[in-house]
């Protein structure tokens, strides 16, 4: 019976999720749900004060100016033209034949660069409505093509993307953004390559088939003056530089730990440094990115700041309080007795733990319909678990935890998946399938690279 209520509120937030209902709201009144179910009411108000409030404030607290950061870099990227500078490049780069690759690499270079998912989707899609259009390629293959250049492999898999599915591992295990290289670049060019042949085949399928870019209205670019391609990439360089020194540089710095006490602050505890380095040199190169998109476009963000100020704060709420109250979530189920069969059943389904942690990783990514919010959720109920004995190096389970998170969190309830469906104008049977695909792609990347590991001992 306790299982069962447990699945139940796994299963309701999910739901609550696809109907597009708030997670803010759902999230908590799912997990007190569960709470008077299983415990009785008298449970219901100290579980949501002293469970879910001091999970979810954890969240926002490590994790919001990342976020905040992160949404105002995206925007200032965009708002500058750097962002169609790059992609526009790109495209006149490879050429019209190419115009798939072009968009898929277009997005790698924004979201690596530290530019959100929401941002790319909102800065890439009017250059490539044109381009599929001009090519006669079939509108709905560009959710696609979207989601594999900034839903996958620059998203978690390649070592030291500044994107949040890269930076929660950190605080876990006390790594950095740039654990397991070998792995991480595997993984990506293995999901590089085999989205793009699923593509080009989809491509030349509709080709054969005489379909083309189909019957919808197309709206023509807004023509504008963009900073050259070499500015324009300087923002994305300077964080990717800055990220990848400040790391070791923050660490030598300060030491093993930063002690209140000796300033006088007693009560305020003990930083253990390697847990917040890593989140504390991407905040900083954010910063750097942000004042650079500044020197490079202040007259195109100036005239807009306002609005673009008020749309990236409020997207970087709306994200941090979504997978806060997610992670709120997961803190409550995890202490229900329901759940221990639960953590038994993910964590040790497998005598390998890393694929139990890609297992549990992808599955509570999948319900929660949340990279972030699913990964937050497995590394804080199983995380001490999947380190127990010391049998796998913490890179390689950051690594692993960072690109499972990845897979099945696309499915049809997910957040980013929808709102890059309202983008482009489409609906999930238009475009749904074809980013599930590349969803099974990313999926099987994980067991790829734990396979990669286990027989060579790469890393």
């Amino acid at each position: 019976m306790q299982l069962l209520i447990v699945l139940l509120a796994l299963f309701l937030l999910m739901w609550v999720a696809y109907r597009g209902l708030s997670v803010v709201l759902f999230a908590p009144l799912c997990a007190l749900l569960a709470v008077l179910l299983s415990l009785g009411p008298m449970a219901v108000l100290p579980f949501y004060s002293d469970v879910f409030m001091v999970k979810a404030v954890e969240f926002v607290r490590k994790f919001f100016p990342v976020f905040m950061l992160g949404a105002v870099f995206g925007k200032f990227v965009e708002m500058s033209g750097a962002a169609a500078s790059i992609s526009a490049t790109i495209v006149r780069g490879l050429g019209q034949r190419q115009v798939m690759l072009a968009i898929v690499l277009a997005c790698a270079v924004l979201t690596y660069g530290g530019v959100s998912l929401f941002v790319v989707a909102f800065a890439v899609y009017p250059l490539a409505n044109n381009l599929f259009h001009q090519a006669d390629i079939p509108k709905r293959l560009i959710p696609g093509t979207i989601a594999l250049g900034a839903f996958t492999f620059t998203m978690d898999a390649l070592p030291g993307t500044p994107q949040i599915q890269n930076v929660i591992p950190t605080t876990f295990f006390g790594t950095t953004v740039y654990a397991a290289p070998v792995l991480g670049c595997t993984g990506a060019l293995f999901v590089f390559v085999a989205g793009m042949l699923y593509l080009t085949r989809q491509r030349q399928r509709a080709f054969e088939a005489g379909e083309g870019y189909g019957g919808h209205a197309i709206e023509e670019a807004r023509e504008r003056v963009l900073p050259p391609f070499a500015l324009a990439l300087l923002p994305l360089l300077v964080v990717a530089v800055l990220n990848y020194l400040l790391g070791p540089w923050l660490a030598r710095a300060y030491g093993d730990t930063y002690d209140f006490a000796a300033i006088g602050l007693p009560d305020d505890g003990v930083i253990t440094i390697k847990t917040v380095a890593a989140i504390w040199s991407i905040e900083i190169a954010l910063c750097a990115g942000i004042l650079t998109c500044l020197a490079i476009g202040f007259r195109d963000i100036q005239r807009g700041l306002q609005d673009g100020l008020r749309a990236a704060v409020a997207g970087a709420l709306l994200a941090t309080m979504n997978t806060a109250s997610e992670y709120g979530f997961g803190g409550v189920i995890a202490s229900l007795p329901g759940f221990v069969w639960v953590k038994n059943a993910l964590g040790g389904a497998f005598s390998d733990p890393l694929i139990n942690e890609a297992v549990s990783v992808n599955v509570l990514a999948g319900i929660t319909g949340s990279a972030s919010g699913g990964l937050s959720l497995a590394l804080a109920a199983l995380g001490k678990q999947f380190q127990e004995g010391g049998q796998v190096p913490p890179e390689v389970l950051h690594r692993v935890a960072s690109m499972a998170s990845g897979g099945m969190d696309t499915l049809p309830h997910n957040g980013a998946v929808i709102t890059l469906l309202l983008v482009t104008g489409l609906t999930h049977k238009d475009s749904y399938k074809d980013i599930f695909v590349i969803t099974c792609l990313k999926t099987a990347a994980v067991f790829v690279v734990i396979a990669l590991y286990r027989t060579t001992g790469w890393y």
